[in-house]
């Protein structure tokens, strides 16, 4: 996939192209579109639809996760498995919602044309959105020989990408995914990259 990408830019960038520097704001109907699809997935996992964020799931990041797996089939097959998984191990997620400041980072670099002056000029943009979107997650945990079932708080967060137009988000949950491996794929984010924070604690 790395090299997918890197041809990819090659091929956006010519010798004596320039691109601006990536904002690190979008506009407010943006943000407020992230949060909305991450919420929204958020309600499916609590409802038990796991196979939605399978559909959901970045195909870049898909791909990738597909070769590790050993295939699209495997790949799909283990994510099929983690609802029956979580029941097993008495887990019930109780709700997962976004919850925290997202960070915006433009991606995906690509070229536009206008007119100016009677004449058409071709311009370098960013063409997708990349938004860390905080979450928090609480599920109770009955662990076998305990009267009572334990609550857990999951502070994490996913990452959100699309296209400028239209928006249509996919996500790549960032529990399993690191700086690097995101760098990889979109080698436009800053060097200094950082990841939101994953914490977990019982609930008092």
């Amino acid at each position: 996939m790395i090299f997918v990408t890197l041809a990819a830019l090659s091929t956006a960038l010519a010798d004596d192209d320039v691109m601006p520097a990536p904002a690190r704001t979008a506009p407010d109907a943006v943000i407020e579109s992230a949060v909305k699809a991450v919420r929204e997935l958020g309600e499916e996992v609590v409802l038990g639809r796991f196979h939605v964020a399978i559909e959901k799931m970045n195909p870049m990041w898909k791909k990738r996760a597909a070769r590790r797996a050993g295939g699209m089939e495997a790949l799909e097959e283990q994510l099929r498995q983690i609802g029956p998984r979580l029941v097993r191990e008495g887990v019930s997620v109780i709700s997962s919602k976004p919850e925290g400041k997202p960070t915006v980072f433009e991606v995906w670099p690509g070229r536009k044309t206008r007119t100016e002056n009677g004449e058409t000029v071709e311009e370098m943009i960013y063409t997708k959105w990349l938004i860390f979107v905080p979450t928090l997650t609480t599920y109770r945990v009955m662990l076998e020989g305990e009267r009572s079932a334990r609550v857990i708080e999951s502070t994490g967060f996913q990452v959100a990408v699309s296209e400028k137009d239209p928006l249509d988000w996919t996500f790549i949950d960032g529990s399993s995914v690191t700086v690097n491996e995101l760098r990889s794929l979109f080698l436009t984010l800053p060097q200094d990259l950082e990841l939101p924070p994953i914490k977990r604690r019982e609930a008092r």
